[in-house]
């Protein structure tokens, strides 16, 4: 059995899409399912899966009973992903913490460990690779991933089991209606367009001109197929930068939703005063470690990706 964490959310509620389309159907699905499940619950209900547990219970469950029998693989994606949210304790336990104890459940019943780690602990980079003088969390949620990132690497020697963290960067596509303010700039635009015609970017900072800010923006797809391969490859263990290894501008993604919809135009804002100095004008992974650890599928860029959305969206 392989159980996703965060299953009924954007990443994980993909992958168990892919996992169906590969046949695989002995999915437990854990997730909580409270004030957004009028929003989350519709990525899973096409998904076939085995179960679902609240992931309160689920984690009870394994602090006192260790992993359901036969569980070979654990995805784990479930976490308090806001950026913004400065509970240190309520963020440490949720993400730290949980993670600290499925991947001992994982040593125990010898499942793999796959878990999300986030291109978010480099803070303003501007390198984006994975070692530690890179390393500059800017939040609380970018120290919880960081911080679970460094007691792995404290024992990775003595692990036996294969564990990957990946290292997401800005992944946009299907399932994340729910996200409200955290979902992709590709989703918020497809909405402005049949509203007022009209794309919002910001202005230019940091020396980027209008709309020319940079960004690594990858795919869902593209990040459930690295999953996959891995889970093909239980001899890979590592923390991987995923990406596409190549920034592009927000103007690209603009101008990719316009020419889908055919028509609007771009229309340019002040930056925020409040974001100044706090913001990531550019990211761009170094895919060199997840490439010599042998993936070598392509990654759509942000033309091909949102097309592929922009088809899904509106369907």
């Amino acid at each position: 059995m392989i159980i996703v964490t965060g299953g009924a959310g954007f990443i994980g509620s993909y992958m168990v899409k892919l996992l169906n389309q590969q046949g695989i159907s002995d999915i437990m699905v854990v997730d909580e399912l409270n004030d957004n499940a009028e929003q989350k619950f519709f990525n899973i209900i096409d998904r076939d899966t085995k179960d679902y547990m609240d992931k309160d219970d689920f984690l009870q469950q394994v602090i006192a009973h260790g992993l359901p029998k036969g569980t070979t693989h654990v995805i784990h994606m479930g976490a308090c992903s806001s950026t913004t949210e400065w509970d240190g304790q309520f963020i440490m336990r949720n993400n730290f913490e949980y993670s600290k104890i499925l991947f001992h459940a994982c040593e125990n019943a010898n499942a793999s460990f796959i878990y999300a780690s986030s291109a978010s602990v480099y803070g303003m980079g501007p390198v984006f690779k994975e070692a530690r003088q890179y390393e500059k969390p800017l939040n609380m949620y970018a120290y919880s991933k960081f911080q679970f990132d460094q007691y792995l690497r404290s024992i990775w020697d003595q692990i036996k089991i294969q564990v990957v963290g990946l290292r997401y960067f800005n992944v946009y596509g299907p399932g994340e209606q729910h996200k409200g303010d955290m979902a992709s700039v590709a989703y918020k635009l497809n909405s402005q367009i049949p509203q007022t015609g009209v794309c919002k970017l910001f202005e230019g900072t940091d020396g980027y001109g209008n709309g020319g800010q940079l960004r690594d923006f990858v795919y869902v797809d593209d990040v459930c197929q690295v999953k996959w391969w891995l889970i093909n490859n239980p001899q890979v263990s590592g923390i991987f930068n995923c990406g596409t290894g190549k920034a592009q501008s927000f103007k690209d993604v603009a101008e990719a939703v316009i020419k889908w919809h055919g028509k609007g135009k771009i229309e340019y804002i002040p930056f925020p005063k409040h974001l100044e100095g706090r913001y990531q004008s550019y990211t761009e992974a170094d895919i060199s470690a997840l490439r010599a650890a042998g993936y070598e599928r392509p990654f759509k860029t942000v033309e091909e990706g949102v097309k592929a959305y922009m088809d899904w969206l509106n369907s």
